[in-house]
């Protein structure tokens, strides 16, 4: 069994006499503490670290608007009211953030869907009879743990529009200079959608985000888990703060109430 932690990612130099504290730390060759801090934004360290090179300006702009779009997904969005559940319940903030990781990790608008809807984007690219190919609705699984997906990845099953916002996104992102596959996909929707059956996701807008960005399906996967985390550790310390008195829990309607029966 080897003794060392074998990275290509991060490279320390152990300060002297004290083999668990770094004097220095190298992100990919980069001087994290001697170079980059007070120069560079989380977002450059987001990109390197995951894309192992630093961004253009180009990309880091485009990078931390669509960061700043998935910061709070906001209490509509069923990771972040796992997360507010949580935190009126007086979970810890460990478990408040698992709550919200848990719940949008899915296939059904998670994390999971960005991971096939960028599938979708390795294979298809901008190639028209390719996408007519490949997406067909209620046929858009992959065997594994996952269950099978019942929609197009990247389309909303639910909606019979695009979302206001996610037009929005779509339309601010796609005017990035390295926006090639969003601006593909800002001028062809209507085909796409047809062909889905169902309007554009935001997950479908992340997806092609990420794609033009470089980034692999997996990495995408694990960028929109992180990313909106924010929003649900901002929700669930204000639930926490006011308590479940203030928190709309769902109302159940009992076919079989034990307490009717009793006062009849």
């Amino acid at each position: 069994m080897s003794s060392q932690v074998h990275t290509r990612i991060w490279l320390e130099e152990a300060e002297p006499g004290n083999a668990f504290a770094p004097q220095a730390a190298f992100c990919h060759g980069y001087d994290v503490y001697g170079d980059m801090l007070g120069r560079a934004r989380w977002v450059d360290m987001l990109f390197l670290l995951f894309r192992g090179e630093a961004p253009s300006a180009a990309q880091a702009a485009a990078l931390e608007d669509l960061a700043l779009a998935l910061a709070n997904p906001g209490p509509r969005d069923p990771s972040v009211h796992a997360a507010m559940c949580a935190g009126t319940g007086g979970s810890t903030a460990a478990a408040a953030l698992m709550a919200a990781l848990a719940v949008g990790a899915g296939g059904q608008g998670g994390a999971r869907e960005v991971f096939h809807a960028m599938g979708l984007w390795q294979r298809c690219g901008t190639d028209m009879q390719r996408w007519t190919d490949a997406v067909e609705p209620a046929r858009a699984g992959v065997a594994g743990i996952w269950p099978a997906c019942d929609h197009a990845p990247g389309f909303d099953p639910q909606a019979d529009r695009i979302a206001p916002l996610a037009g929005r996104l779509l339309a601010h992102l796609e005017s990035h200079p390295e926006s090639h596959l969003l601006a593909w996909l800002a001028q062809r929707r209507a085909e796409l959608e047809a062909l889905a059956g169902m309007p554009l996701a935001l997950t479908g807008i992340v997806a092609a985000a990420l794609a033009d960005l470089g980034f692999t399906p997996e990495q995408g996967e694990m960028l929109c888990l992180l990313l909106r985390l924010p929003g649900a550790a901002a929700h669930a310390l204000e639930q926490r703060a006011l308590g479940p008195k203030h928190f709309p829990f769902f109302e159940l309607e009992l076919l079989n109430d034990p307490a009717a029966r009793e006062a009849a």
